[in-house]
């Protein structure tokens, strides 16, 4: 689906109200891009992006901001959710927004220094200098202390700094500091052709690689306009239910060793086991990468496989059911779920979270339903949500999700067999038009964490002028520290693992 919407382009001082008025009328901060057009423009751009869920709307304000004086009114101010865009535009291109309440750095920690690697005259093997790093500590009151946490933990995760503020057991509030392990993919897409990027896209994230190349892919042809094969369009949308079901039913697992719930870890990671095999069968790739290409597919299902991941999904299904009966029947784990890492419908809304997080807490968010693509408009499926925001709500919404997967594959696998059987040639593959250069579209997916958003901006010779990927997790991450005060520091792996998001998403 092409997601062009209204554009509305505004003067730096009327940012912050042109944003206001959309925010009145229903609309979220979906994402934020800030790119730099100096050499074809003379200015820097900023460009807000806002979804209306209810109305499946998209409205984009852009302004224009000076070379020569780079500075813009922080919309931060009045939306919490534009924080880490507009701190990360400043660290990363130089643009400072005034007024921001929060202006640490986000990406590079530390000082800031006149080096801005997203600029477009900053070469690519540039090293940035090195800078001092230093932690503010907070005024203590009596009783109160830090308890810092990482970056480097036991476990084989990627790197985060928690510093949780601490009265007696309870914590009081807690700082999470990620980014430090940035790729820097973003900067190494700039000139690269459309096609060759996506090998790039799908590296984005281990777990989340089909989402990524679904939205990227998406967005590309949507600057292409181009249409799909039909079976094209049912291979992708089958890809991304697969890849939301095994990563579901790992999740079920990962939340139970969240509490040293054995039983659970191990059958979840069993079951994650048996459908990442059926992924390296039916794909070569345990994690569904290479299939998806700009402008279509690259292989196709043949029956056998069809009936492969029919039957298995079925089993799954099953054995999921019996597995979750047996954790929630027990008291422990019902303990430590219930009205842990409550986040109110308020933070959902005020921070723009995404995915299982956000319909845990009530609100009903999930781009198949509200920006319908690849397949999608033409499925019958549910959102289901709870309303209790808890641990608990979290895992009871994957386990609802899983069910409704279950139903989606059903009906894809369907559509797939008619447009197999009537064998009518239709290429797998669209090929690209010429692309007009400063021509942009977004692309958006719903992942197993949320919806990815992914900007493209495209160059001369159908190459990247600029790629911005905003991943589910980068959404969620600002929210996690107000599901934390009130409980207790051995809570929080639990209440981390119920969001389950991903560092590397941030780290692109």
């Amino acid at each position: 689906m092409e997601y062009t919407g209204t554009e509305t382009v505004v003067l730096r001082a009327e940012l912050v109200k042109a944003c206001q008025r959309l925010m009145q009328t229903g609309f979220r901060l979906l994402t934020m891009i800030g790119t730099d057009e100096r050499e074809r423009t003379g200015h820097f751009i900023l460009r807000y992006y806002f979804a209306a869920d209810r109305t499946s709307q998209i409205a984009l304000v852009t302004v224009r901001i000076p070379a020569t004086d780079p500075t813009y009114p922080s919309v931060a101010t009045i939306i919490p959710a534009a924080s880490w865009y507009e701190r990360e535009v400043y660290d990363l291109l130089g643009i400072q927004p005034i007024g921001h309440p929060d202006l640490r750095p986000l990406v590079l920690h530390g000082q800031r220094v006149n080096a801005y690697p997203l600029r477009r005259d900053y070469p690519l093997l540039q090293s940035l200098p090195e800078v001092r790093r230093e932690l503010q500590e907070p005024a203590l009151d009596e009783g109160q202390f830090i308890v810092p946490v990482g970056p480097i933990h036991a476990g084989v995760i990627e790197p985060g700094h928690f510093r949780f503020l601490v009265a007696g057991e309870n914590v009081e509030s807690l700082d999470a500091q990620l980014f430090y392990t940035h790729r820097g993919l973003e900067k190494r897409a700039e000139g690269m052709h459309v096609a060759e990027a996506m090998a790039l896209v799908e590296q984005t994230c281990g777990v989340c690689s089909v989402s990524h190349a679904l939205s990227y892919a998406q967005a590309v042809e949507a600057v292409a306009q181009i249409q799909l094969a039909p079976q094209a369009i049912w291979i992708r949308t089958l890809l991304a239910e697969l890849e939301r079901l095994y990563n579901h039913v790992g999740d079920v697992g990962n939340l139970c060793a969240g509490i040293g719930f054995s039983f659970g870890t191990m059958q979840g990671a069993r079951l994650k086991e048996q459908l990442q095999q059926l992924n390296d069968d039916v794909t070569g790739h345990r994690y569904l990468r290479g299939v998806i290409v700009v402008g279509g597919v690259a292989k196709t299902f043949s029956f056998a496989e069809i009936e492969r991941i029919r039957v298995t999904t079925m089993q799954i299904l099953q054995e999921i059911g019996e597995i979750t009966d047996a954790i929630l029947s027990d008291e422990i784990v019902c303990d430590r779920f219930n009205r842990t890492g409550v986040l109110d419908a308020q933070v959902v809304e005020q921070w723009s979270v995404v995915g299982p997080a956000a319909r845990a807490s009530g609100v009903v968010r999930d781009v198949r339903m509200n920006f319908p693509y690849a397949g999608y408009g033409e499925l019958e499926f549910s959102v289901p949500t709870f309303q209790t925001g808890d641990v608990m709500a979290r895992f009871q919404q994957r386990i609802a999700e899983i069910y409704e997967s279950g139903k989606l594959i059903d009906q894809i696998i369907r559509r797939l067999l008619e447009l197999v059987q009537t064998g009518d040639g239709t290429p797998l593959l669209t090929p690209l038009p010429s692309l007009v250069p400063g021509s942009f579209a977004i692309g958006i997916s719903e992942s197993a964490r949320g919806e990815n958003v992914h900007f493209v901006m495209v160059g001369e010779n159908q190459t990247i002028y600029r790629l911005r990927i905003r991943s589910a997790s980068y959404a969620n991450w600002p929210a996690v520290p107000y599901a934390v005060p009130g409980n207790i520091i051995p809570d929080f792996p639990l209440i981390n693992k119920s969001f389950e998001l991903c560092y590397a998403c941030c780290d692109r």
